[in-house]
């Protein structure tokens, strides 16, 4: 069913207030994640990197060698994508696989001294197009919105990361 701004289905079906916010605040959220997307993946691409290799670096290089079902949790991607991300960033000489040394059937991924050397060099701009793209919000509204998106996380069934709490 498609939605239109004020959360009426096409054809003029009538719906609950409740419903009306959330169609809103969907189309809303779905806006300035769009919005904010753009820059960031735009900010990534002048270095070479889709948004998701760049998840990858980032990952490793704030927390360290991970095993790769970690890495695909905090990034959001299948296993088979994070196998494909991994093996891109490898060529490139910006990451590697490691042996696990707890379990010999695991494997982890670290960043390289080259992948670090270009994640300290590139992190502190994009950071700052992440911080001018969310101008909209002062420091309280962006406290607000923090707490408000993780009580919807949580209502949708899904856990906070810790590294978010």
């Amino acid at each position: 069913m498609n939605t239109t701004i004020d959360g009426a289905a096409e054809g003029g079906e009538a719906r609950d207030e409740e419903t009306a916010l959330a169609l809103r605040l969907w189309i809303a959220l779905a806006r300035a994640h769009n919005a904010i997307a753009t820059q960031a993946a735009a900010d990534v691409a002048r270095h070479g990197l889709t948004v998701a290799e760049f998840g990858v670096l980032e990952a490793l290089y704030h927390k360290g060698p991970m095993l790769l079902n970690e890495v695909q949790r905090r990034i959001l991607v299948s296993s088979g994508g994070i196998t494909y991300l991994v093996d891109r960033l490898e060529k490139r000489g910006l990451a590697e696989r490691r042996d696990c040394p707890g379990d010999r059937r695991a494997r982890l991924a670290a960043i390289t001294p080259q992948g670090e050397a270009l994640l300290a060099s590139i992190f502190p701009q994009h950071a700052a197009v992440i911080r001018d793209a969310m101008r909209g919000l002062d420091a309280d509204g962006k406290r607000a919105a923090t707490d408000l998106l993780r009580a919807l996380l949580h209502g949708a069934g899904e856990e906070t990361p810790e590294e978010e709490s």
